[in-house]
């Protein structure tokens, strides 16, 4: 140091000798100096590189620097650089040198200048369920630095970090992404991108088909996931049969046998998953129609017989119609049909995709044993019939007015005379019902 006359030192002081600045960004270099009184400031400036027995040129006029330097002060015992756009070929030693009109001087050691890139140091894969650690490094130590981070270009969250790294807890597949650091006051200078995979099973499975199934067409199944890494077998079950291998299932004819619960199973390398299962419902016209009789055999005692027609359809029957042979039109409908006469019936059986018929039963009706042949007759009134030339009358009773004959006995005689012989025909006692 240099006296001077009234005691004030040659003096120059610099805020820190050590800087560290992220590339791209402004770094400040500030220095305070003294000197005596008596002198007066004339010229101050910042250099590089110095050479003993050679002056110092002024930064500003340096290649390489030419409209990034800026000087900033007085000729007050403070006088500072501000450097933009930092680059990494910036990295040097800087100084202060200050011209009086008795002398100059110059700071040494001058301030050391370190450039620093952002990169993000992270696994580039994780499984689902583990920890992980983001860091966030420099080359070199910044002072007082506050860091940011982000995921897919969106601030990771409202909280900033004295620590550079990023502490990611229990990590699930909604954590992976681009991840990016900056530093405070250079937000526009984040570290690249580094992309974070997480491993997981499949997940969201589901099984997807288009539209009625109908027999004999063709049906596709498809199954889908998230996974990562990517799905590595689908297996396709129908109940618990393993049925096929695939992403799709295909049954170029289906069939009613074809219907039931199916699923597919994912599996890739972290694990597997199931599908719910989804119901194959396999749509098609009547078959296998039957009639059944309601009593064993084909011929039946007594007046009529029931008989029920059976089919196999999907979707259910709409309607049932019953035909006699050799009659054109039908003779009844509904699933139950009550025969009356002798003859062979089938029925018919529609849905909306079709329509099927029965094979033919035959049906004999013959009156019961104990069953009286049965004659229906309206009585009018009461009286006496002559029958001619045979001499013979018949009397008619009945109740009597208007009310309702329930049995009416009917009975032939002769007049004034003996039975007919036994080649005469045989009088019958006959009863009805009568409306």
């Amino acid at each position: 140091m240099i006296a001077g006359a009234l005691g004030y030192e040659w003096s120059v002081k610099y805020s820190k000798l050590n800087l560290c600045a992220v590339k791209g960004s402004t770094v400040v270099m500030e220095a305070n100096y003294t000197h005596p009184t008596d002198d007066t400031v004339t010229n101050m400036f910042w250099f590089i590189n110095p050479v003993k027995g050679v002056e110092a040129t002024d930064l500003s006029n340096e290649s390489g620097y030419s409209g990034r330097v800026k000087y900033l002060g007085d000729k007050q015992n403070h006088f500072s650089l501000r450097l933009s756009d930092v680059k990494k070929s910036d990295e040097n030693m800087y100084y202060f040198r200050f011209i009086t009109t008795k002398d100059k001087f110059k700071g040494v050691p001058g301030i050391t200048l370190r450039v620093t890139d952002l990169q993000l140091i992270a696994p580039a894969e994780v499984t689902e369920g583990e920890s992980v650690i983001l860091t966030c490094k420099t080359t070199c130590s910044l002072t007082d630095p506050t860091f940011i981070w982000y995921k897919n270009t969106h601030d990771l969250t409202t909280k900033t970090f004295k620590s550079n790294e990023l502490h990611l807890q229990r990590v699930s597949s909604e954590d992976a992404g681009s991840y990016t650091c900056a530093v405070r006051g250079s937000e526009h200078l984040p570290s690249p991108a580094h992309n974070l995979s997480v491993r997981y099973p499949p997940k969201n499975v589901f099984i997807s088909f288009s539209g009625e199934i109908v027999e004999g067409s063709s049906v596709n199944l498809t199954c889908s996931s998230d996974a990562n890494p990517p799905v590595e077998t689908y297996t396709w079950f129908n109940r618990t049969t393993s049925v096929g291998k695939g992403k799709n299932f295909t049954i170029s004819k289906v069939s009613a046998e074809d219907s039931g619960e199916y699923k597919c199973m994912c599996s890739n390398e972290v694990g597997h998953q199931n599908s719910t299962s989804v119901t194959l419902n396999v749509l098609y016209s009547p078959k296998n129609i039957s009639v059944f009789i309601s009593s064993s055999g084909e011929k039946v005692e007594g007046s009529s017989v029931t008989l029920t027609c059976s089919s196999n359809s999907n979707p259910p029957v709409e309607t049932y119609t019953w035909f006699k042979e050799n009659e054109a039109s039908p003779v009844g409908s509904g699933q139950s049909y009550r025969a009356l006469q002798s003859g062979l019936y089938y029925c018919e059986v529609q849905n909306k995709l079709g329509s099927e018929r029965s094979a033919a039963v035959s049906i004999t009706i013959t009156p019961s044993a104990n069953q009286d042949e049965v004659l229906y007759a309206k009585v009018v009134r009461q009286r006496a019939v002559d029958l001619g030339d045979a001499g013979s009358s018949a009397a008619i009773t009945s109740a009597s007015g208007e009310d309702e004959v329930q049995y009416a006995n009917v009975k032939f005689t002769r007049t004034g005379a003996e039975d007919r012989s036994s080649n005469a025909e045989d009088l019958t006692v006959i009863y009805g019902n009568m409306k």
